[in-house]
């Protein structure tokens, strides 16, 4: 097989001291800030991105890979034995675009020219419920796993915290095998999940979790 060097392409620099153009110089080209966010729940194999990102060709996401990690916010490594493989990760100065990827997302969402029936990945989910939870008083605990695309997931409520990561947890009050674009459609469009989308707990347990998460008005 013949090697292919892979030549990191940059946009011309916006010759501006301000903070914003120089991160947009580092994750402002296209695609870079959504290779960020399917990795903010960790480690992923390079098919594991490619799957996440299918309008995204395998050229372009090892340039975008290799600009994010010439400019320190991923990194490589090989994962121990008996796995052995490589996988791409952030580092800890990366993890912190979580929170302007949900500012980021929260203004978006109110836009009217956005369109939530696109196709949305498992992590996406992932960090909408992140972004959109609003505790309510006596929010009770509970965990919900997610069975999604053949990986799982889980949400877990603690003393009106929530936290969300991917695996499928011991216990779950609430089991749900479905699509990313089924669930969020359930969680902020009251569209109802088909009978067989629970694998454990029901409709009430899920109505309760739903109404934890509130999308901003729209503008206009």
């Amino acid at each position: 097989m013949k090697l292919e060097k892979i030549t990191i392409k940059r946009g011309r620099p916006y010759d501006d001291a301000c903070g914003t153009a120089h991160a947009l110089e580092l994750v402002g080209e296209r695609w870079a800030l959504l290779v960020a966010r399917e990795l903010m729940l960790g480690p992923r194999r390079f098919s594991d991105l490619r799957a996440s990102l299918p309008g995204l060709s395998a050229n372009v996401l090892s340039q975008k890979l290799a600009g994010l990690e010439d400019v320190g916010v991923l990194r490589r490594r090989k994962l121990e034995p008996p796995a052995g493989v490589q996988v791409y990760e952030l580092t800890d100065w990366g993890l912190e675009l979580e929170e302007p990827l949900k500012v980021l997302g929260r203004w978006a969402a109110r836009s009217p020219l956005h369109d939530p029936t696109l196709p949305l990945s498992a992590v996406s989910l992932m960090l909408s419920l992140r972004t959109m939870y609003a505790a309510r008083p006596a929010t009770p605990d509970m965990t919900v796993g997610f069975q999604l695309g053949g990986e799982g997931y889980f949400a877990r409520i603690e003393g009106g915290a929530l936290t969300t990561g991917r695996g499928r947890p011991d216990h779950a009050d609430l089991r749900l095998v479905s699509t990313p674009e089924a669930v969020a459609a359930a969680v902020y469009g009251d569209a109802p999940l088909p009978d067989d989308a629970f694998e454990a707990g029901g409709r009430d347990l899920f109505g309760a979790f739903a109404g934890l998460f509130r999308l901003p008005p729209r503008v206009g």
